[in-house]
């Protein structure tokens, strides 16, 4: 690929780790990518849970938790950046009669193509209340390339790339996540070779 073709832009496509991607935080992960423009990319990884269920994370922020769908989930690990900051990926939260396309929660980052990523307080009161969306991944910590970093990274096999299905973040237990991924591809991971090849 020359560097004056078109760019890519893979917002809202899972990132698949190769085999042969060996760094502790990203061996085996599938990583959701909510931005990937010119100046970079930014993601989180939806299948290393951490130690950490939602309740006693809204236990440690001083909040209830009622809802009893959650309170058992894990805290993901999102990746090696900012690993003390919540990330909440979730269903699109429109304001009520609003005219425009605005989020209900103050920092919220909408994601082309059905999500939005929320680092505010807000969503978490809301969904201490029992309201908020209905399916939302937590997550301490985000993953981030600087500009052209991800791009030099796919030339290298470190990833595969695919549009994203919301059915992997919400629907697929954690260990099925890595091969529902793969899947989306017509891949099974022993498919993949820990080489890249070269000619």
């Amino acid at each position: 690929m020359s560097f004056d073709s078109a760019p890519i832009n893979l917002t809202h496509h899972f990132l698949i780790a190769m085999p042969g991607l060996e760094d502790e935080s990203f061996s085996r992960s599938v990583i959701y990518l909510c931005e990937h423009s010119a100046r970079g990319a930014l993601g989180l990884i939806i299948n290393k849970p951490s130690d950490i269920t939602l309740k006693s994370l809204f236990d440690k922020v001083d909040l209830s938790l009622r809802r009893e769908d959650l309170t058992r989930e894990p805290v993901f690990q999102g990746g090696p950046v900012q690993t003390e900051r919540g990330f909440v990926l979730h269903e699109p939260m429109l304001m009520d009669k609003a005219e425009t396309d605005e989020s209900a929660y103050a920092s919220t980052m909408t994601i082309p193509g059905g999500l939005e990523m929320t680092t505010s307080k807000d969503v978490l009161e809301a969904l201490s209340t029992g309201a908020g969306p209905r399916r939302v991944l937590i997550t301490l910590g985000y993953s981030s390339w600087g500009e052209g970093q991800l791009e030099s990274e796919l030339a290298e096999n470190a990833w595969l790339t695919v549009a994203a299905d919301l059915s992997v973040i919400f629907d697929t237990p954690v260990p099925e996540r890595y091969d529902r991924a793969l899947s989306l591809l017509g891949l099974q991971a022993w498919m993949l070779s820990p080489e890249a090849g070269h000619a």
